[in-house]
């Protein structure tokens, strides 16, 4: 077992005000992995006092500045992503052969590409009789979930010190030693106290203070939609600036005349990948009616290449669930959408005896779906896939947009242009065109109750500045 003591306030390793511990479980065994300090409110006031004090020196420093910080903080990544790699498949059980690539240095690359964006905040509009000048918000708390927990990192932090802001990480409970592991390499680098801090803390103990203290200027979160109208109410009396990516039900429009197996190969393969536990997944395959038996036979072919396994066995693509609290849920919905009358395709019951002391879930394909079903509305966040078939691409449209949700989606047509035309009508933050992978230069954020604000690339940095008119 490992020990994590201490937490990182202020640029220095300090004990917590509190004595109690946080337990980080892996999943695929179901056994004590670590132990992380759980901070309190003191805690939460010394590490918020901090980043307010290196404020306004940080914030006037010289892109150039900046940009080294983000390069040498991605450097010390690099050199050290074994360790990250470890963490990660032992606390959310990502499977090591996907790892490095979906979760390590793909955030790697994804944060380094934020050095080159530090330059725009020199820039600046000249009108008749103002001009418009950038500058950074203030103090941020970066609060970040557990299915991605360096990506999403990476995706706050970046634009964060490229702006010039001073910053507060809380990750997951369930997935805390990536963040640890960044601190010391932030500290390693050079990084001036009090820009970065990190407390590790139970989101249900600390969640509203953190996001309603006064010295905090954004919050950005990404988590549930339930979670994140907590954070928004908390953070609203002091009108802060808040930035959530919340959840999402994306539909995903296979359209009469595409090429069905490289288009249901796709979509299947979008859900199954890490364990289903993605915000943006295509969870909701729409197929034409008459298409409906051949996309089933298809979708569990692909679904049978993707059994659970070990997620360090380097043959496993699918490991486990986060959690076995996680692995519960997944099974009621899965429980939930037989008794509504939904066809199972494959899947539903884990059968193998040797994975039974771990969080898994086979991949689970429902037919035959309506969007009136829970597991057509609700996100399960597992590898399970809905397949709903349309009569016509009208209908298939309309039942795209009907959920309240709408961070992603998809369309998969004969030609590029027409998947064009029907991604314009569909009411989401992203639309994947003709099997197109995630881009983290592209903003990414949702509509509905999928959010507020945006992420990633130039637009995710624009999200942590000011606009000032000076006027002449």
């Amino acid at each position: 077992m490992k020990d994590y003591p201490q937490l990182y306030i202020n640029g220095q390793w300090v004990n917590s005000a509190s004595d109690d511990r946080i337990e980080v479980i892996n999943p695929a065994n179901g056994e004590l992995y670590a132990t992380v300090p759980a901070a309190n409110h003191s805690d939460i006031d010394a590490a918020v006092a901090a980043a307010k004090a290196a404020f306004d020196s940080f914030s006037t420093t010289s892109a150039d500045y900046r940009r080294g910080l983000i390069h040498a903080i991605a450097d010390g990544m690099e050199a050290r992503k074994d360790e990250l790699i470890e963490a990660i498949v032992n606390t959310m059980g990502c499977p090591i052969a996907l790892t490095d690539e979906i979760q390590v240095q793909g955030s790697i690359d994804a944060f380094r590409s934020f050095a080159s964006l530090a330059g725009e905040m020199d820039h600046s509009e000249t009108f008749d009789n103002y001009i418009t000048v950038k500058e950074a918000v203030g103090v941020c708390v970066l609060i970040n979930p557990w299915n991605y927990p360096l990506s999403q990192l990476a995706g706050k932090l970046g634009p964060a010190l490229a702006a010039g802001c001073t910053t507060v990480l809380k990750p997951a409970e369930q997935t805390p030693l990536q963040d640890l592991i960044l601190a010391d390499i932030i500290h390693n680098a050079g990084v001036p106290a009090g820009v970065v801090n990190v407390l590790t803390a139970v989101g249900s103990d600390i969640g509203d203070y953190l996001c309603s203290h006064p010295q905090v200027d954004m919050v950005s979160f990404t988590g549930s939609t339930l979670a994140g109208i907590k954070v928004a109410q908390a953070a609203a009396p002091s009108v802060k600036r808040v930035c959530q990516e919340l959840g999402g039900k994306s539909p995903y429009i296979i359209a009469p005349g595409a090429d069905l197996a490289a288009a249901v190969r796709y979509g299947v393969e979008d859900v199954m990948i890490n364990s289903g536990q993605t915000c943006c997944a295509l969870t909701r395959m729409l197929v034409p009616a008459e298409s409906l038996k051949e996309a089933e036979q298809i979708a569990a072919s692909v679904a049978a290449e993707w059994q659970p396994g070990n997620p360090l066995a380097p043959e496993t693509m699918l490991g486990p669930v986060s959690s076995h609290k996680q692995q519960q849920r997944i099974n009621s919905f899965i429980r939930q959408g037989i008794d509504e009358g939904a066809k199972l395709v494959c899947g539903g019951q884990l059968t193998d005896p040797a994975l039974a002391n771990g969080a898994y879930v086979p991949p689970t394909i429902f037919s035959n779906v309506s969007n009136d079903m829970t597991i057509a509305k609700e996100e399960i966040f597992g590898p399970v896939l809905c397949i709903l078939p349309y009569e016509t691409l009208e209908q298939a449209i309309q039942i795209a947009n009907d959920t309240p949700y709408g961070l992603s989606s998809g369309v998969y047509a004969k030609d590029a242009e027409e998947a064009r035309q029907i991604a314009r009508r569909i009411r989401a933050g992203q639309c994947y065109i003709q099997g197109a992978l995630f881009n983290t230069d592209a903003p990414f954020g949702g509509y509905k109750q999928s959010g507020n604000g945006r992420e990633w690339g130039v637009i995710g940095l624009h999200e942590y500045t000011e606009t000032k008119a000076l006027i002449i």
